[in-house]
C-alpha cells in the first residue's frame, strides 16, 4: 500500500516520507479500511514534534488517528456482514503505530463509526479526535440540562462542537457565571467566570506549568478536569459517536473543512495545520 510515515521526530519536511508499505492484516477483533480521506489534528502534529517529550514508542509511525473510508477485510471473529461498510474511525494511531495517513489501516471494529449516507469521506475524516473531546469536554461534569456553560475557544474545532454539545445537553452558553467551563487553553482560562460548585474541563494549554489560582478554586468548591483524547473511557468514545452521527442524520455537515491535500503532499498539509493556515482531510489516493 501507499502510505507516509516517519522514523524520526522533527519537522514535517524533513521527517515524513511516502513510500509503499505491506497491506496491514486486521487482528482478531479488528478490521481493515481502506482509507478515502484522512484528518489532521493538532496532536499529530505534536507527537511528530515531541513536544510532549516521550520520544517515538514505535520506530515507524504512520500519523493521524481520524479517517474515514470503506471496511475492506475483517479479522477473526468479526463478521464478515461488515464488508464494503462506509465508516469513519478513531484511535488509530493511539497506542498504535500505523494510523490513517495510508491506503489502508486497521481499527477495533468498535473504533470504525457507520458514516451515514450522503455524508462526504473527508467530513466523516475530521469528527474523531474534535468531536469525541468535544463530547467528554461537556459531559465529564454530568447531567447540564439548565446549566450555564461558557465555551472558552469556542472558535476552534473542538470549541465549535462544544456549543453544539452543550446546547443540545439543554444548557445555555455564557460568557460569566458560569457552572461549567471548557477551556482550549487552562492557563488562560476565565477562573473568575466560574460559578460556585462549578467546574472546569481543559483539554489543552500553552504553558505546561500553569499557574493555577488555588484559593479562590477552593472557595468555589471548584472540580477540575483534564482531560487526554487518548485516554478516554471506551463507553465515553462510542457515546460520543452516536450523537455525532444523530447529528448528522440530522442535517449537520459536519466540521468545516479548510483545505484538502493528496497523501503525497502530507508534509504541506502538516504545516498548513501547525501554521494554523487551514486544517483539513489528507486523501490517501
Amino acid at each position: 500500500m501507499k502510505a507516509a510515515w516517519y522514523e524520526r521526530q522533527g519537522p514535517a519536511l524533513d521527517v515524513l516520507v511516502v513510500g509503499e508499505m505491506d497491506d496491514p492484516s486486521p487482528a482478531p477483533g479488528e478490521v481493515r479500511i481502506r482509507i478515502a480521506a484522512s484528518g489532521i489534528n493538532p496532536g499529530d502534529i505534536k507527537k511528530r514534534n515531541d513536544a510532549f517529550g516521550y520520544g517515538m514508542a514505535y520506530s515507524r509511525v504512520i500519523p493521524h488517528s481520524d479517517g474515514a473510508g470503506v471496511i475492506a477485510k475483517v479479522g477473526d471473529g468479526v463478521s464478515e456482514e461488515h464488508l464494503g461498510r462506509r465508516v469513519w474511525c478513531f484511535g488509530a494511531q493511539s497506542y498504535r503505530p500505523f494510523g490513517t495517513a495510508a491506503e489502508f489501516t486497521t481499527v477495533p471494529l468498535h473504533n470504525a463509526v457507520p458514516l451515514p449516507d450522503g455524508v462526504p469521506f473527508k467530513a466523516g475524516a475530521c469528527l474523531g479526535i474534535p468531536g469525541i473531546t468535544a463530547h467528554r469536554a461537556v459531559h465529564v461534569a454530568g447531567d447540564l440540562r439548565g446549566k450555564r456553560v461558557l465555551v472558552h475557544g469556542a472558535r476552534g474545532a473542538v470549541g465549535a462542537l462544544a456549543v453544539l454539545f452543550a446546547e443540545r445537553a439543554g444548557a445555555t452558553i455564557v460568557q460569566e457565571n458560569a457552572d461549567h467551563i471548557v477551556t482550549v487553553d487552562f492557563a488562560t482560562c476565565p477562573f473568575d467566570a466560574l460559578a460556585p460548585d462549578g467546574s472546569i474541563a481543559a483539554y489543552a494549554t500553552s504553558d505546561p506549568h500553569p499557574t493555577l489560582p488555588f484559593w479562590p478554586l477552593l472557595f468555589r468548591n471548584a472540580r477540575l478536569y483534564l482531560l487526554g483524547s487518548d485516554d478516554f473511557p471506551l463507553e465515553a468514545r462510542l457515546s460520543a459517536a452516536r450523537e455525532l452521527n444523530a447529528m448528522l442524520a440530522e442535517g449537520w455537515e459536519g466540521p468545516r473543512i479548510a483545505r484538502t491535500f493528496p497523501l503525497g503532499e502530507i508534509a504541506l498539509a502538516h504545516e498548513a495545520v501547525e501554521s494554523g493556515d487551514g486544517a483539513g482531510a489528507s486523501s490517501s489516493s
